[in-house]
């Protein structure tokens, strides 16, 4: 379970796709089309190259190095030649990786900034020239870089992975309250499919590890402190995604 805990990060980030649905046509079709799509295609090939792995290198041990123990597979597969080309892949694939991350990270912050559930002149600020929100990317720059010089790669993942399966756990939960209990007619599955979903993401947030619990509910707190702060103890809503007029004011003011 703890394997997995970690594992699951192979998973996360599908669900970033949400973010642009701004940015894409028919976001009721494309968006849920895409991530579904993401999020098999990503089971499917994660399984198959695990797989093989684990037929060429038996167990878990004695990889010089369990961060890039995959480049470490390859070389002992196909020679050295398979060994540099895995580690030239890897570094491409993490550098698309951090950039879909930031991309979502950014507009993410940019729409609880536009609603005020953040510092309004910083996250919802959009740079005049290029209209892009200027100052979140270069934030999430930031946390990444000092993130990446700070924390090791399990203890990161392990973060990473402490607010994913929350979030997830409160997908399932409002799946549930949606889809069963606010329907008159009671279908099994609609009970069955997010209650399982919510049982096996609370199992692997159980499984990681204490310090990451520690930090994460210190993040969590603080998260919920601020939430209680800009919202005079929750008697308004924390944030709202509806986009914006084109003549809306705060647009005006956010662009000065």
């Amino acid at each position: 379970m703890g394997g997995t805990s970690l594992a699951v990060l192979t998973y996360i980030g599908f669900d970033g796709i949400s973010t642009l649905s701004e940015e894409v046509k028919n976001p009721r079709r494309n968006i849920l089309l895409a991530t579904t799509l993401v999020c098999l295609l990503t089971g499917l090939l994660a399984s198959i190259e695990v797989y093989a792995a684990q037929l060429i290198w038996p167990g878990a041990q004695n990889f010089p190095d369990v961060d890039t123990a995959f480049v470490f597979v390859a070389g002992r597969a196909g020679g050295r030649w398979l060994f540099l080309v895995m580690n030239v892949t890897l570094l491409v694939a993490t550098v698309g990786s951090g950039l879909g991350a930031q991309l979502g990270a950014t507009r993410l912050l940019y729409g609880m900034g536009r609603s005020r559930a953040l510092p309004y002149r910083f996250f919802g600020a959009i740079e005049p020239k290029t209209r892009i929100p200027r100052n979140n990317v270069l934030f999430v720059g930031t946390i990444a870089l000092v993130g990446a010089m700070f924390l090791s790669f399990e203890r990161g993942v392990e973060l990473l992975n402490f607010g994913a399966l929350l979030a997830f756990m409160g997908v399932n939960i409002s799946a549930l309250l949606r889809f069963y209990y606010r329907e008159s007619r009671k279908r099994w599955f609609n009970f069955a499919a997010p209650a399982m979903g919510f049982l096996i993401c609370m199992l692997l947030w159980l499984s990681l590890s204490w310090r990451a619990k520690v930090l994460g509910i210190a993040w969590l707190v603080v998260g919920l402190a601020y939430g209680a702060y800009n919202t005079q103890g929750f008697k308004r809503e924390l944030v709202s995604f509806e986009t914006p007029g084109p003549d809306s004011q705060d647009d005006a003011i956010c662009n000065q």
